[in-house]
């Protein structure tokens, strides 16, 4: 896993935060869930959001710990880890290239929520449907909604 040759300036990581008055303000869902992961998976997010970032994104050859999403999810992407107790972990994440234009500090990975699950198994449908309705609550919004 690494950044591929001609790299840029580095991209910013922001974590998306709810100010939406019918749910709880200020929540931030990617933090919570990085809060409730062991802190070896913690640790290991951390590193593959700043080597993404550092590459940055659109230069990163993913090495399975990245990876652009398909079909319902396209223009997602996904962080994964497999942690102890044969669970995986993902984080999930939106590519803000124009990030200045938004409100944000410049192009930004920005990271919505994340979920575990067991060892082959599959999210379900409406586990995606939570995450693209973050993404839209996210991109309606500008300036964009982040955590300080």
């Amino acid at each position: 896993m690494g950044p591929r040759s001609g790299s840029r300036q580095p991209w910013f990581i922001e974590f998306l935060q709810l100010d939406d008055a019918s749910e709880s303000p200020g929540v931030i869902p990617a933090r919570r869930f990085l809060d409730g992961c062991p802190d070896s998976v913690a640790r290991k997010f951390a590193a593959v959001a700043s080597t993404v970032a550092a590459a940055p994104p659109p230069a990163f050859c993913g090495g399975g710990y990245w990876e652009a999403m398909h079909g319902v999810m396209a223009g997602y992407y996904e962080i994964r880890v497999d942690g102890p107790r044969r669970r995986h972990y993902r984080l999930f994440c939106l590519l803000e290239r124009g990030g200045i234009e938004v409100g944000l500090k410049g192009p930004s990975i920005v990271l919505l929520c994340g979920m575990d699950k067991a060892f082959r198994t599959t999210f379900s449908n409406r586990d995606y449907d939570r995450v693209r309705a973050l993404g839209e609550r996210f991109r309606s919004r500008v300036p964009r909604s982040v955590a300080p």
